[in-house]
């Protein structure tokens, strides 16, 4: 039977989609099949999130089983060549050695619960030193604090860490020893690149931070791979035959710069999912980041590092499912589009999206989102066009800040991701930055980066050439070139910066 597809796994933040990449043809890969299911968010106190590792499970299983259906069942996945997997990166997760079940439910990237211990860590001096050593700010976002927190607060945790029965990893590391019935305990530098315990220049796990982090030893994390190779091979799954190969692995904001071909040095894209990140290739040089911006690993190939600078927005397409479930103000995320364009809001009315704080370039985990302008007038219309306008905002301070750092502005923005479907975001983005947004044909830009990563790993791409030619624009939204509606947007980008403001003054009180 003809190896002939590949099939991606893109475990996000609220739902696993599984792609299969008919890769019988040269050139760009077809998506065959897809699925998506989405699992249970759990906020036990304030800022918490947490995920359920055997939900997320279950809707991976799920969402491979209805992609595979839709090629005729288990026979399509005898074609499977090799499987690429996509993620949510700074997750934490601590689950067990030999049988991969979960001692705790994970930490989420969005969590804030290790506020206290990144203040502490900064009060002592240690930032400049993590900044040097892994290109990131001192932030509960990343995955090294947030096992500090568990360290000191779950002893059951720390003991099962301690003994060595427990071991540690983001969610591509987990998902690959579920995959492999336990024999796989891997990651690569993309995801290690986020957990604040790697060494972006050494490309190792680094000893004075796991020290600082109260985490006893290395063995206890997983061996960092190259990004295309083999990471094992798939055992005792139940919804996939044994032996395939897992040959892909990228974090998810580094699948979409792949997806989206960026692989030269200045080449940008935004992702516009659960949260807004920006990302630019920055080669095999890591740059000095500033300005809120993060030096970041976009990938490993035959240990070789390329980098990236990230500019990353926590709340993006979660801002549109927090006024759909906690208002009701949608029956879908979709609806957003239409009741915006019949809405009016900045420069009178703003939406500061800091659900789960600010992000870059304010970094301020305090903050929490807010409504500013409103009045007895303001309708349903109104605040579903903020919401939209309060992510492309967010994006725009992040160009800015690497247009500061760089220099020069960036020539042209690819979009992908669940909310670059919205034509009225995607237009509003172009005009606010003054850059044309290129969406590509398919927005699952993330999923296709894996999935293209595993060609790679497994040699159906040689090179990625290759890769890049996987790539083709659907629509181009050209920036506004009228002077009153430029006018306009130069209005909305101060009401914004006041907005931020005020949001900041309200965290940082003592009211």
């Amino acid at each position: 039977m003809s190896k002939d597809l590949l099939l991606s796994i893109d475990q996000g933040t609220t739902g696993s989609t599984v792609l299969i990449l008919d890769v019988s043809q040269p050139g760009r890969p077809k998506v065959a099949a897809k699925a998506t299911f989405d699992f249970p968010q759990h906020f036990p106190a304030a800022g918490w999130v947490e995920h359920d590792l055997n939900e997320i499970w279950a809707s991976v299983g799920k969402a491979v089983e209805k992609a595979a259906s839709q090629l005729g069942g288990n026979d399509a996945l005898k074609r499977v060549a090799a499987i690429g997997i996509s993620n949510q990166r700074e997750t934490i997760c601590v689950f067990d050695r030999k049988s991969s079940s979960p001692i705790c439910k994970a930490i989420v990237w969005q969590c804030r619960r290790s506020t206290d211990i990144c203040r502490d860590l900064k009060a002592k001096g240690h930032e400049p030193m993590i900044r040097e050593k892994t290109g990131l700010l001192l932030d509960p976002y990343f995955s090294g604090s947030k096992v500090a927190w568990l360290m000191q607060n779950r002893s059951d945790v720390k003991q099962a860490i301690s003994s060595g029965t427990a071991v540690i990893g983001t969610i591509e590391c987990w998902l690959t020893h579920k995959l492999t019935a336990g024999v796989s305990h891997v990651t690569e530098s993309s995801n290690a690149s986020r957990t604040m315990l790697y060494n972006i220049h050494t490309n190792r796990w680094d000893e004075e931070l796991l020290k600082l982090f109260g985490i006893p030893s290395a063995e206890v994390l997983p061996e960092i791979k190259p990004s295309a190779g083999l990471f094992g091979q798939t055992k005792n799954v139940g919804f996939l035959p044994d032996g395939i190969p897992i040959t892909g692995i990228l974090g998810d904001q580094q699948a979409a710069l792949a997806g989206q071909a960026c692989f030269e040095i200045g080449e940008a894209k935004c992702t516009f999912g659960t949260g807004a990140f920006l990302l630019l290739n920055s080669g095999q040089k890591a740059p000095s980041a500033g300005n809120g911006l993060l030096t970041t690993v976009a990938w490993n190939l035959n240990g070789q590092l390329t980098y990236a600078l990230e500019g990353s927005s926590f709340i993006a397409g979660a801002a549109v499912q927090f006024i759909r479930d906690q208002f009701n103000f949608l029956e879908k995320s979709s609806d957003s589009e239409r009741l915006a364009l019949q809405g009016s809001a900045a420069p009178n009315l703003y939406f500061v999206p800091a659900l789960a704080g600010l992000s870059a370039p304010w970094w301020n985990p305090l903050a929490r989102g807010a409504f500013l302008g409103m009045h007895r007038g303001t309708t349903k219309n109104d605040i579903v066009r903020a919401s939209l306008e309060g992510i492309a905002l967010q994006v725009t301070d992040l160009a800015n800040a690497m247009k500061s750092l760089l220099g020069k502005d960036l020539k042209v923005l690819r979009a992908d991701g669940g909310a670059a479907a919205n034509g009225f975001l995607m237009q509003l983005q172009a005009d606010l930055l003054d850059v044309p947004v290129d969406r590509p044909k398919d927005i699952e830009s993330t999923a296709i980066g894996a999935g293209l990563f595993a060609g790679l790993g497994i040699g159906i791409y040689k090179n990625l050439g290759d890769l890049a030619a996987a790539r083709s624009s659907e629509m181009v939204f050209k920036p506004t070139s009228n002077p009153a509606d430029k006018s306009n947007i130069d209005k909305i980008k101060s009401g914004w910066l006041k907005a931020v403001k005020a949001v900041q003054i309200f965290a940082d009180s003592d009211l």
